[in-house]
């Protein structure tokens, strides 16, 4: 049985559980690994006392149970290896991770994602800001890897993105694509307002039914059906992401900018 991880404990004090990653344990005794280092707050504690942990690290996968609202930094930095949150998780899902994948089967907080270099992240839930960004004062945001939130998320949806994927299965709210540097956003539902403010370069695809009013710095280039658009949506189906049939066969108004920073950038929208 691969590890399992349950929290014992029912706190309002938020819990931090960084370099408790796959890799990490994958070749430590179990008594060992409940020896590691969790917080509570700003109490350093061991994570039994937080966790029951129990089962078998070496095939590589950690199994996290419980309301992981208030916890925060699964698999964040992890390289290799399988995380599975059943149920809900907080802040830093996946921050700066590597590789491998991980899977949160509810919610999740801010920053999912933040500055991760690899591998992919699978949230069944809606996710809150952040999502893909780069932590306040960095210089770029995720550089590689895929994010997939099967619902909503809320403002700054790859903020200072550098490259990877990030698709969004319902609404999101504002600035998507703040600064954006390069990659792809996909949002399937509606947003809020400045998208793509500062971006240098990378794909928006704005693809909700209703059309969002955009910058003065975009401009419209022409409608069309990207070849690249349906090669994407199916990679993203064979990912295990559903995606509305209608998008396959539609053509999308393209739009270029931000052109205060040169316009190299496009935003794509349904007609």
């Amino acid at each position: 049985m691969s590890l399992q991880v349950s929290l014992k404990i029912q706190t309002n004090v938020p819990v931090e559980v960084e370099g408790v990653t796959p890799d990490a344990v994958r070749e430590m005794p179990l008594d060992d690994i409940q020896q590691l280092t969790a917080f509570h707050g700003n109490q350093k504690m061991a994570l039994a006392e937080l966790f029951e942990v129990s089962g078998d690290p070496s095939d590589g996968q950690i199994n996290w149970h419980g309301d992981l609202s208030g916890v925060h930094w699964i698999g964040a930095k992890m390289s290799s290896g399988s995380v599975v949150v059943h149920g809900n998780a907080g802040r830093h899902v996946g921050s700066e991770m590597r590789g491998g994948t991980i899977e949160v089967k509810g919610n999740a907080s801010d920053w999912v994602g933040g500055e991760m270099k690899g591998g992919q992240i699978h949230v069944h839930g809606s996710a809150g800001h952040l999502v893909g960004a780069a932590y306040r004062g960095s210089s770029k945001g995720m550089s590689n890897g895929t994010i997939l939130i099967r619902d909503g998320v809320g403002n700054e949806l790859g903020h200072t993105m550098r490259r990877g994927l990030v698709v969004v299965g319902g609404d999101a709210g504002d600035l998507v694509g703040f600064n954006m540097l390069a990659g792809t956003i996909l949002v399937l539902g509606n947003c809020g307002i400045r998208h793509g403010a500062g971006m240098r370069r990378g794909t928006i695809g704005l693809l909700g039914e209703e059309q969002p009013r955009l910058l003065p710095t975009f401009r419209f280039g022409c409608r069309y059906q990207p070849g690249m658009m349906m090669m994407l949506l199916r990679d993203i189906v064979r990912r295990g992401f559903e995606i509305p049939e209608e998008l396959f066969a539609t053509t999308y108004d393209v739009y270029h900018g931000d052109l205060i920073e040169g316009g190299r950038g496009e935003i794509l929208l349904r007609p």
